[in-house]
């Protein structure tokens, strides 16, 4: 959800980004693949993620991450000796990611002819800056973080995108981490867990929420869960009573909300459990915070929340094998996207080594063409778009601790294909 773009921000960088990504595509062509064809020795990954501001916890777990994989790789791929350098893409002036810091990086890469790999950015609206720079060169960008659907999709996306991140045509970004609107499907799947057969949808209207929504009722069909009726939040309104008193006359098994704490979820929260509409609430990490547990208050107790990321507490098998050998090697406990910087990183490897050659187009379709991928996170691979095949994610449940309530970890699930 961090990673996500909010409506009046995408409108005002999409906007940006058609003149950019203009511009990107009228620079030279020196380091694009065909120019990268000779062989040599070395080749350079970069990342740009905040390593200055209050992201940086999160940002330089991932950079171990990624340290961890080409270690354990011995610092090779195929023929290739391979560097690897982490940008900050932050600034202590902003206090977090620098729109003019990200641009400046992105071309750094871009017209760097050893540079075959980017990982970046942490978050999207910093990606939507970069990606066209990078695509206009040729530099496949290989994202561990971003769940923001309109980078790859028109789902949830703007008219323009996601087209306006691709000026070369071709696309050239992929991402390890599952998009918002897999939490959708994964919420469908979870309510026929919890024995549903009925279910009523409500949205928050923007853009975060309304796709994920979407997304839930396009499942239900294949699970054999029907859709009582859909509507959406009333913008400012004090209380949700009329709306809640509508899903009470349709009486769902569930009740799914796509949207955010912001949005007011608390409230409608409140309101259903005071009509007794619904058995149960199911909704994204949108409302998978402290913010949602506090506006709800006892309304709390029993929702359920999905996240697209894996966190450490629910790692198995191989996941915790990797987080010992990610402490020792780092010293530190791995945050939440430290496991998917150590994954883009393998498949940067692993696509340098079947290119075999040091070109950005080979290794751009290499990266692509990754297919059966056996990964920390089962096996998977990239689709057409550039969105991972995996859609595993969590679920977490709103429980009482003391005269408080907490999101406790309750299952690891996988989005309906």
């Amino acid at each position: 959800m961090a990673s996500g773009l909010a409506g009046d921000t995408r409108r005002a960088f999409t906007s940006k980004l058609i003149a950019a990504a203009a511009a990107a595509a009228a620079l030279p062509a020196t380091a694009s693949g065909a120019a990268l064809g000779q062989p040599v020795d070395s080749v350079k990954i970069v990342s740009a993620l905040p390593l200055t501001g209050p992201s940086y916890g999160q940002a330089i777990s991932v950079v171990h991450g990624i340290r961890l994989a080409i270690e354990e790789a011995g610092r090779r791929a195929g023929p290739f000796l391979v560097e690897y350098e982490a940008w900050d893409d932050a600034t202590a002036a902003t206090g977090d990611w620098d729109p003019e810091k990200t641009a400046e990086l992105a071309q750094q890469a871009a017209f760097d002819p050893d540079v075959v790999v980017y990982i970046g950015h942490f978050a999207s609206e910093a990606t939507a800056i970069a990606l066209p720079i990078l695509n206009a060169q040729g530099l496949v960008v290989v994202n561990p973080s971003n769940s923001y659907p309109g980078l790859t999709k028109t789902a949830g996306a703007l008219p323009q995108e996601p087209g306006v991140y691709y000026p070369a045509g071709v696309r050239s970004f992929v991402r390890v981490l599952p998009a918002d609107d897999a939490q959708g499907a994964a919420g469908a799947a979870w309510a026929k867990t919890l024995g549903a057969a009925t279910a009523y949808v409500i949205d928050d209207a923007a853009r975060y929420g309304r796709p994920i929504a979407d997304a839930f009722v396009a499942a239900c069909p294949g699970l054999g869960i029907r859709v009582l009726g859909r509507g959406s939040l009333v913008p400012g309104a004090t209380d949700q009573r009329a709306l809640a008193a509508t899903i009470r006359t349709a009486n769902p098994d569930v009740v799914y909300f796509g949207g955010a704490t912001a949005s007011g979820a608390g409230q409608l929260a409140r309101d259903l459990r005071t009509t007794g509409a619904g058995r149960h609430l199911v909704g994204p990490d949108g409302i998978r915070n402290p913010q949602f547990l506090a506006d709800a208050g006892a309304a709390a107790e029993g929702v359920w929340a999905t996240s697209g990321a894996v966190s450490p507490p629910a790692f198995r098998g191989p996941q915790r094998d990797w987080k010992v050998r990610f402490e020792t090697f780092s010293g530190a406990s791995p945050e939440l996207y430290a496991l998917y910087g150590y994954e883009a990183a393998r498949v940067a490897l692993g696509a340098i080594a079947r290119a075999g050659a040091k070109d950005r187009n080979l290794i751009r379709d290499a990266v692509f063409s990754t297919r059966d991928f056996e990964g920390l996170l089962g096996r998977w691979g990239f689709n057409a778009n550039g969105d991972t095949t995996d859609t595993t994610v969590t679920v977490s449940r709103a429980s009482r601790s003391g005269d408080a309530f907490e999101w406790v970890l309750h299952e690891v699930v996988g989005a309906p294909s």
